[in-house]
């Protein structure tokens, strides 16, 4: 079994695998990590290994600590990946989009691939059907437009994400939300566009914490999977232990 567990730039997402089997999943905030996965452990005593993918500011040690009862491994850019990475500069390529893009690669074989995870940050990444990794785009989530509005003007209220009732909006309030949850629909909806122009026999993938959400406003036809990156985490890791 495997606690597989991505620590993003907000929370900490787990989960726990039965080989391709999520049979758990937990989400916390940063100061739960350790207890978390001591309940996770007394739940289940067959746990074999501990696989962390990092894009945050969590000390390593607080996962050593389980070293003597898990073989605990860190995803980094030594692992064996199932695809040829043709980044410009592949070590500053984030190591959850690297995961992402090993998990379209074997999940969705001999296809072209864009990968979109809507989290803090929306990040898209292009894997061609040759097993090539292309490249992508990084922009700010619906949380970051929400803020950046607030913090950089004088006036404008702190919004959370909500439904727009329509694209025109007829308040301060209704703009806001049209112009970052209809903003940020239209800007994927754009790159789907441009891929599935230059690509056939493509896969559209949307996760992260935000894809539910936004799914239903996308007009493109799209594989929406929140849990995503954690299911390719665990894959990756079968992966890399398969071929290093």
């Amino acid at each position: 079994m495997v606690l597989t567990v991505d620590i993003g730039n907000t929370r900490i997402k787990g989960a726990v695998f039965e080989q391709y089997t999520l049979i758990e999943f937990l989400v916390f905030e940063v100061e739960m990590l350790q207890k978390k996965i001591e309940i996770i452990l007394k739940k289940f005593p067959n746990l074999k290994y501990l696989v962390v993918s990092s894009v945050g500011n969590v000390e390593r040690e607080l996962f050593l600590a389980f070293e003597s009862r898990l073989k605990v491994h860190f995803v980094s850019h030594k692992d064996a990946f199932p695809f040829i990475n043709k980044y410009a500069t592949p070590t500053t390529l984030g190591i959850d989009r690297m995961v992402l893009a090993a998990g379209a690669t074997l999940r969705f074989p001999g296809q072209n691939r864009l990968v979109i995870d809507a989290g803090t940050c929306v990040t898209y990444d292009c894997i061609d059907a040759n097993d090539h990794y292309l490249g992508g785009a990084i922009s700010p989530g619906i949380r970051l437009r929400y803020q950046s509005l607030h913090n950089y003007t004088a006036r404008l209220p702190l919004l959370t994400s909500c439904e727009p009732a329509f694209f025109i909006g007829n308040s301060t309030v209704d703009s806001i939300h049209s112009g970052v949850v209809n903003g940020l629909a239209y800007e994927i909806d754009g790159f789907i566009d441009e891929f599935k122009a230059k690509y056939s026999k493509f896969i559209i993938i949307l996760t992260g914490g935000d894809a539910d959400f936004l799914a239903m406003r996308l007009k493109n036809t799209i594989f929406a999977n929140s849990n995503f990156l954690l299911e390719s985490l665990n894959q990756t890791f079968q992966y890399t232990i398969n071929n290093d």
